[in-house]
């Protein structure tokens, strides 16, 4: 018998090539031009945090090329904005670039707009079965992405403009927070579409991101709340830093498998399933969206704890939004339980999903407009 000898697996470190070192030295460079400009505004923790970032940045860049180009150009703009102003807000206003395009509602609005559109060319991409179609309504998709994320760099730098102690990074309130869900429900939904190669799921999910660019658009014009707040007392925490984000790629990744829920329960009773992905996919795709969630919304939820205890006193209280995010982590935990452990399948997990799009949602928003309690800074 004749042995054929196995040559060993390359190290994941030597698959990478010369612009996944650049792409990383890029980020890195990055954060020491951030931490020369303004160190002096960092805590210890709030600098470790940015180098980190740098690390788990640089592995996804290395594991999801078009990311790459994304950041590089939300950099470039961002900079090329935050020069334009010359440490005066008013430019904001005046200069022809900053008003038109990269000041931060200028920015946010283009976002809104852009996402509105990729919405309206998912369906006509559906529809009609046009690749092309849908080809445009992804690059509507990234292009509202970047806008929305140049609006956040800007804006926290327009926070400092106003002065050093109003400054903080732009997830602070329910105007921030939905433009980040926006952005991240977004990402998420791309990183999907990339990996099954498919773009119909984008007539279902970014509908749910429209309605939050509704919601955006009247909080901003019926409440004026694009203008920037100082930081009440709780949240001047670099715990904001950290579990903000982990809650809200929980929250986009439970929004994505619910409207993926909506397009499984249709295309099981044969409505536009010549024109939707097999329902294996689908299948597939909520279990992994509904499992990213959960992962990040646990970390949140620990996180929360932890920061809870050091502005209040306590790991748990039960105020309101505490409850209700316990029962959104518990309904979700069945959910896993359930298709793991019981092997479930099928039209009836579909509607878990999307019913527990609506139990999420009050975590988020209904608690704010009903309740009250130690999140109030959250109510409209």
């Amino acid at each position: 018998m004749e042995l054929t000898q196995t040559a060993p697996a390359e190290s994941y470190f030597k698959r990478l090539s010369i612009f996944d070192w650049l792409f990383s030295a890029f980020l890195l460079s990055g954060a020491i031009y951030a931490l020369n400009q303004y160190g002096s505004y960092m805590d210890g923790y709030e600098k470790g945090i940015m180098f980190a970032a740098v690390g788990i940045f640089s592995v996804l860049g290395w594991n999801w090329k078009p990311i790459r180009i994304l950041m590089v150009t939300v950099a470039a703009l961002s900079l090329f904005a935050i020069n334009d102003y010359h440490a005066i807000l008013a430019r904001a206003d005046q200069a022809f670039f900053l008003k038109y395009l990269f000041a931060s509602q200028s920015a946010i609005m283009w976002m809104s707009a852009l996402f509105v559109m990729a919405t309206v060319t998912y369906w006509i991409a559906l529809a009609a079965r046009s690749d092309f179609a849908g080809r445009v309504a992804s690059g509507l998709t990234w292009s509202a992405v970047g806008m929305g994320l140049i609006g956040l760099m800007v804006r926290w730098y327009e926070s400092y403009l106003i002065s050093p102690d109003v400054g903080h990074i732009p997830i602070s309130n329910l105007y921030e927070v939905f433009i980040l869900f926006s952005i991240i429900t977004s990402l998420l939904y791309l990183h999907y579409e990339r990996a099954y190669n498919n773009r119909q799921m984008g007539a279902f999910v970014l509908p749910v991101i429209s309605a939050a660019v509704g919601f955006l658009l009247w909080y901003t014009f019926g409440r004026e709340a694009q203008e920037i707040q100082p930081l009440v007392p709780a949240l001047q925490s670099y715990w904001m830093k950290i579990h903000v984000p982990a809650n809200f790629i929980g929250y986009g990744s439970f929004a994505i498998a619910a409207m993926v829920g909506v397009a499984y329960l249709l295309a099981s009773k044969g409505i536009l399933a010549s024109r939707l992905p097999k329902l294996e996919v689908l299948d597939d795709v909520m279990y992994k969206s509904i499992a990213v969630g959960f992962g990040f919304f646990t970390i949140a939820t620990i996180l929360g704890a932890i920061w809870a205890a050091e502005a209040w006193g306590g790991y748990w209280s039960w105020d309101p939004k505490e409850t209700w995010a316990l029962i959104v982590w518990l309904n979700y935990a069945a959910w896993l339980h359930i298709r793991l452990v019981k092997g479930l399948r099928g039209a009836m997990l579909a509607w878990w999903a999307v019913v527990g799009l609506f139990v999420t949602l009050f975590a988020f928003l209904g608690v704010n407009m009903f309740l009250s309690g130690l999140h109030s800074y959250g109510t409209l």
